[in-house]
């Protein structure tokens, strides 16, 4: 049995494993592999890695794969009741013809997975904002990560704004809670990052711009503006650096204090870009448990930009 799928414009440079959880469920990235490796995914008629980008028009073959199990298990999609919708639907910072802008919460994933069903793409289908559309995720941002995020409505905008981001044309600013005091007032980080898909070692270079808003012993209140997109990227160079961020379960060093905050200091500030040469600037008002722990760490945040 063979099953063949010729790839859109929307998921143009997307990796083929991306591709095939994106189209087919979330299929574990084991089998995945496995069925890469012994050729019964091709593309283009020849066998390819996971870490393999895709581009429109290219031909993804599955021989005989039976995903059937897994796409049961996984194509229960989260189902958000009224009240979800529309707390959602509060967040919103702009909602135009091509995009909407909202202040993400903490603790809510953009898409479904199997360790998190509840999801804004979900939540987002049954609102009547995309009553005859369906919304369409142009950009990453963590599930325990607040603040600014877009989601587009059509397959045009989507595919324009995913160009932007893959291009560094949308400029974005974070804001993080770090535990100690960062010397340097301001810089680069430039340094290499691990990374592993599946049993394979990767490792990437990752820049971000840095500036201290307020220090102490004890926190420093840092803003952050990524150059690469690397995953946990921030994350990873804060806690390189000896000072991870507040909340991190992940990335935290042995001696971190616990019980602090249960929530990760990390929000999407500011998001820039232009289109067809109209400025765009939306900014995500910081999280009271942000501002509760800024008070508690005496961090002065008055001279944000």
């Amino acid at each position: 049995m063979k099953k063949s799928y010729i790839v859109d414009s929307t998921c143009n440079n997307m990796r083929i494993d991306r591709w095939i959880r994106h189209k087919l469920g979330k299929v574990p990235q084991g089998l995945i592999e496995k069925n890469l490796r012994i050729g019964k995914i091709k593309l283009n008629k020849k066998k390819t890695k996971s870490s393999q980008k895709i581009n429109t028009n290219d031909k993804i073959e599955l021989f005989n794969i039976d995903f059937k199990e897994i796409l049961i298990q996984n194509n229960i999609k989260f189902e958000p009741s009224k009240k979800i919708i529309k707390s959602n639907e509060d967040q919103i910072i702009d909602n135009n013809d091509d995009f909407i802008v909202l202040n993400k919460s903490s603790g809510i994933s953009v898409q479904g997975g199997t360790k998190s069903k509840k999801n804004l793409v979900d939540i987002f289908a049954k609102s009547e904002i995309f009553k005859n559309t369906k919304p369409y995720s142009v950009h990453r941002l963590d599930k325990d990560t607040s603040g600014v995020f877009i989601m587009a409505k059509t397959r045009e905008s989507a595919q324009l704004l995913t160009s932007l981001f893959r291009l560094r044309k949308v400029h974005k600013t974070y804001l993080a809670i770090c535990h100690g005091e960062i010397i340097k007032n301001s810089g680069e980080w430039n340094n290499d990052l691990i990374r592993y898909d599946g049993k394979k070692k990767i490792i990437e270079n990752a820049k971000t711009l840095y500036r201290v808003i307020d220090k102490n012993s004890e926190a420093s209140l840092v803003e952050l503006k990524p150059i690469t997109g690397r995953k946990h990227q921030l994350r990873k160079q804060l806690y390189n650096l000896g000072q991870p961020i507040f909340g991190d379960i992940k990335y935290r060093l042995s001696n971190s204090s616990k019980g602090v905050n249960k929530k990760l200091m990390l929000h999407s500030y500011q998001i820039r870009f232009m289109i067809n040469k109209v400025k765009h600037t939306y900014t995500a008002l910081l999280p009271d448990y942000f501002k509760k722990l800024l008070k508690v760490k005496r961090l002065n945040f008055s001279n944000l930009k």
